[in-house]
This record gives structure tokens, sequence and C-alpha cells, in this order.
């Protein structure tokens, strides 16, 4: 069986915004009692629209963010603190890769310098040794000594992504959380980049957390999949299976969205209005509004993620009632 490297259970994250320029703080939460596993060596997907929670979820992960209820286990222990001693030593093992690489460079300092500055920062290794390791990362990710006295700006969009993947990978993580790495990149680099992070991830033996709102780019890395929408998880299970059959009707009409050769353009699923503001989400389930399947109950009462004997779970009084979507 697979062990659980990250253990995410009922976390929520609220924040508080100014309702107009001089209007009254309001609080909304961006995760709402999110469940989720990654399993070592293995990638989950976690999908939805912008400002479903997605990047917020990646942050509780990785312990940048504290939630406000529930618990983030890695490796059966409860994140450290943030900022304590504890935290930071765990960090090494917990990396990000951010969805702009040139704002996630510092413009002043070559590559090889911001590849090798987490070894200096974490005193890993024999100081004379750290450049040796830093350059070796380097080739490993495609980028050649020719690019380590390079500064970020004279490195195209996808050498960019590589060197803050070298300088994720230097301390040797053993959890990667990718949030949205290839949608700033064209689709070329895109496919370059996502075969890189597959063959790294089978050589180092890395677990993902795969942070996208591209579904063609989710079938192809992961093995797992989470659709998030306003702050729930909505679907979960293999991704094959919820890609193929998809349950939840939104996740149903985010497969649709996908162009699909041959498929004619009428088969796609177009939601009316667009998501709701966070800080005046609708009661029930909140993706009620928008849901051509919608019921009373869906409007009064919050569905709750059921398991189904398949595996995987799907949060809808639709579905639980027998009558899957068409």
């Amino acid at each position: 069986m697979t062990s659980t490297i990250l253990e995410l259970r009922g976390i929520s994250r609220s924040y508080a915004i100014r309702q107009g320029l001089l209007g009254r703080k309001v609080r909304f939460r961006a995760v709402d009692d999110v469940s989720l596993n990654v399993e070592e060596g293995r990638t989950l997907a976690l999908v939805g629209e912008s400002g479903s929670g997605k990047s917020t979820t990646g942050r509780v992960a990785l312990g940048l963010e504290p939630p406000d209820d529930g618990t983030v286990r890695f490796r059966g222990a409860a994140l450290p603190e943030i900022d304590s001693p504890a935290w930071r030593r765990i960090r090494t093992q917990m990396q990000m890769i951010f969805q702009d690489p040139l704002a996630a460079l510092d413009r002043r300092l070559t590559i090889l310098e911001q590849v090798r500055e987490p070894l200096d920062i974490h005193d890993i290794g024999p100081t004379g040794e750290r450049e040796a390791v830093a350059l070796e990362m380097l080739n490993a990710v495609g980028l050649g000594t020719g690019h380590a006295t390079n500064l970020p700006g004279q490195l195209s969009g996808g050498q960019r992504q590589r060197a803050v993947l070298a300088r994720a990978l230097v301390m040797r993580p053993a959890l990667l959380v990718c949030d949205e790495p290839v949608s700033a990149l064209d689709v070329s680099i895109q496919a370059q980049v996502v075969n890189l992070l597959m063959d790294i991830q089978d050589r180092m033996g890395l677990s993902l957390l795969f942070i996208s709102h591209d579904l063609k780019v989710v079938r192809q890395i992961s093995q797992r999949i989470a659709v998030m929408y306003l702050g729930r998880i909505v679907e979960l299970g293999e991704t094959q299976a919820v890609l193929s059959n998809p349950l939840h009707p939104y996740t149903k009409a985010l497969v649709s969205a996908v162009p699909v050769p041959g498929r004619p353009t009428h088969a796609r699923i177009v939601l009316e209005g667009e998501p709701p503001n966070p800080a005046a989400r609708p009661s029930g389930c909140a993706f009620h509004p928008r849901c051509p399947l919608a019921r009373s109950e869906c409007a009064s009462d919050i569905p709750q993620l059921t398991v189904r004997r398949d595996g995987g779970a799907v949060a809808c009084h639709v579905v639980a009632s027998g009558k899957v979507c068409a």
C-alpha cells in the first residue's frame, strides 16, 4: 500500500476584506473544510476556476499560512508553528513552484547564485561543494553551465521555470506544491516542463500537489484529482475515472470545456453567470445558482463529500439521490 506524505484534515482559511472604498471589513472563507491526502511518489491534482481556493490550499499545506481550523500533517506529524526552527527545518523537505517564474526569481542575482542560495540558508553540505551541487541540479533540469551566470531577464520563460525548479529541488525535497507552474508558458514549452517534472518525479521519488485549471495537463501528470468550487471539494477520485466519467455537474462542465477532436461544440456545458462573491457565499450548495439540475434542497443544505463504491467521492444532492447527471 502507498503511504501518505501529506494529510489535510478539515482545513479552513478565511480573510478579511473591505467592502467598497470606505466600507466595513467582512470575512470570507477562501478554503472551507477541505480534507485531502497526497501519497508518496504520486501526484494529486487540485483543479477549479480562479478564486476557488486552490492556491490558498497549497500555501496552507506548506505551512506558509496557518489554517483557521483543521490540521496539516507531514509524514504523520503535525506541521510545526510557522517560522519556528522546527518549521524551517521541515521546509527543506517541502517546496513550492510558483506560477510566474520571473516574479519568483531575484532579477539582480545570477541563476547559479539563486540555486545555491537555499543550501547556504539551511547550511546544507560543505561550503566548498555547494556550487558544484547547484550546477549539477541546473544540468538535471536541462540548464547547462552556460546559463549559470545569466540573470533571470536573460532567460526565456521556460528556462526561468527550469531555474525555479532547480532551486526547489537542490535540497532534495520529498514534496513539491506546484501552483499553476505552466500556465504562464507557451503551449510547446508547457509540454517540456510537464515532461521534465514527470521525469524528475520518477527519478527522485517526489510527491506532487499539482494546482491547475488545465485538465489536459492534469490528465497527463496526475493519478488522483480533487475538484474545488468556492473553497470546497466537490469531487475527488482517480484522475482517469473522474475525467472520463465526471459525476458532479460542475466537474461535467469543466470537462466539457476541454476541446476534443471530433466532439461537436454544442456538447459543451455552458454555465450561467460567474462564480459567486466569496464574501457573499450562497446558502446550501454554493454551486446551486449556476447548476442546471439544482433542486430545492440544494439551496438550503450543504452537500457532504460522500465516498462511493469505486473509491471516488462526490458532494452533490442529485448524485446522492441516484439521479446521476446526464
